[in-house]
């Protein structure tokens, strides 16, 4: 089964940047689109940034220009460069494929407050 671990999480302050880093065991990852997901307390889980096989990226219209996803084939890493956050974007983010075809990881907290 795929594992993601997902870790650089923690606490900012608005306006700070983070970066969020999410290993996987997957097999296949150089060529599946993956992406990465938030879930704010009491709100449904959200998609926010893609990136596919071939590196094309799309992102929610509400963090266009300040986030921005990336990966290393080889080290089946998966990332998310955070700038200028927000309060409202506190929330657990996580890493799957783009569709969430896998058992979610444990996530990493993002605390944006001051």
């Amino acid at each position: 089964q795929v594992q993601f671990v997902e870790s650089g999480g923690g606490l900012v302050q608005p306006g700070g940047s983070l970066r969020l880093s999410c290993a996987t065991t997957d097999s296949s990852f150089s060529i599946r689109p993956m992406g990465w997901y938030r879930q704010a307390p009491g709100k449904q889980r959200e998609l926010v940034a893609t990136i596919t096989g071939s590196g094309s990226t799309t992102y929610a219209d509400s963090v266009k220009g300040r986030f921005t996803i990336s990966k290393d084939n080889a080290k089946k890493m998966l990332y998310l460069q955070m700038s200028n956050l927000k309060p409202e974007e506190t929330a657990v983010y996580y890493c799957n494929t783009n569709r969430a075809m896998f058992n979610w990881g444990q996530g990493t907290q993002v605390t944006v407050s001051s």
